[in-house]
């Protein structure tokens, strides 16, 4: 057993470097952080404590998983996004850091048309966690919103974490096969489908491949199929002066913005927006 914090987080970071794991030091921090009951400012007070036993069983079995490649969040059972804490599980595709871009895009957009103020109706598809609905509606106050996803579990999930950040008077949530359930005019729909195409997901990184849904990541032979069906049916569901906002993979920001326009949409004339890694990650379209 370690002699103190400080020497649980020696080798657990030890454990975790010889596994193959990127970030060795700062996982074993946020494992020995949770199995110890620990904040950040508690870990480094504490670092010369003793471990209790109890948290030492713990953090042992903690580490056999994230050396397995079990994601962190998938671990600890929250993800931080966009400043806030999600509870994520089986059930969701895990939120990711490149996916704020979404986020960062659509307040942009709506400080541009000058709309903050305004009780704006937002639709999330394939809702998951819920992160971006929940995200938006915490930042727009007079918003309201529907989220919706074909598992049951995701929307569950989905309707925790609204709860969780105080804005489940403004969401509702449906389930629903993309467009097919979904009624009415929204002011802005966001999406982050599934866009991978089905023969490289087991290419992915065992923390994606092994541990999102299969469903969350597969986005058919070419990775489109989901857009496809967006784009088809969207214009139906958009408001005069409204938007719809999709995540793409790297490559897929001119192949997705013609299939919005086929579908009757305006494609930013400027291309899609980035992430924080330079990526194409978001592509906006308007009527």
């Amino acid at each position: 057993m370690p002699d103190s914090v400080r020497q649980a987080f020696v080798e657990t970071a030890s454990v975790l470097r010889e596994a193959g794991i990127e970030t060795p030091e700062l996982d074993a921090r946020l494992l020995l952080c949770h199995a110890a009951a620990l904040t950040h400012e508690s870990f480094v007070a504490r670092a010369g404590e003793a471990l209790q036993p109890e948290a030492a069983v713990r953090l042992e079995a903690l580490v056999r998983r994230r050396a397995s490649r079990e994601p962190i969040s998938r671990i600890t059972g929250t993800r931080e996004f966009y400043g806030r804490s999600f509870l994520v599980d089986e059930s969701a595709l895990d939120p990711r850091p490149d996916t704020e871009s979404l986020i960062e895009v659509a307040l942009a957009l709506i400080e541009k048309t000058g709309r903050r103020e305004e009780r704006l109706r937002l639709l999330d598809l394939g809702t998951g966690t819920g992160c971006l609905l929940s995200t938006l509606l915490a930042e727009l106050p007079k918003a309201r919103g529907l989220g919706t996803d074909l598992s049951p579990a995701a929307l569950r999930l989905a309707e925790a974490n609204a709860r969780r950040l105080g804005v489940a008077d403004r969401a509702s949530f449906l389930a629903s096969d993309w467009l097919d359930a979904i009624h009415g005019e929204f002011d802005l729909i966001v999406s982050n489908p599934p866009y991978i195409a089905s023969g490289e997901i087991e290419r992915l990184a065992p923390e994606v491949a092994h541990h999102d849904p299969y469903l969350a990541l597969d986005g058919g032979p070419d990775g489109l199929k989901a857009y496809r069906r967006i784009a088809a049916g969207a214009t139906r569901l958009v408001a005069p002066k409204g938007a719809i906002l999709v995540e793409i993979g790297a490559s897929q920001a001119p192949v997705v913005a013609g299939l919005l326009r086929d579908g009757g949409f305006l494609v930013e004339n400027d291309g899609p927006s980035f992430d924080l890694g330079g990526r194409p990650r978001v592509v906006v379209a308007t009527m």
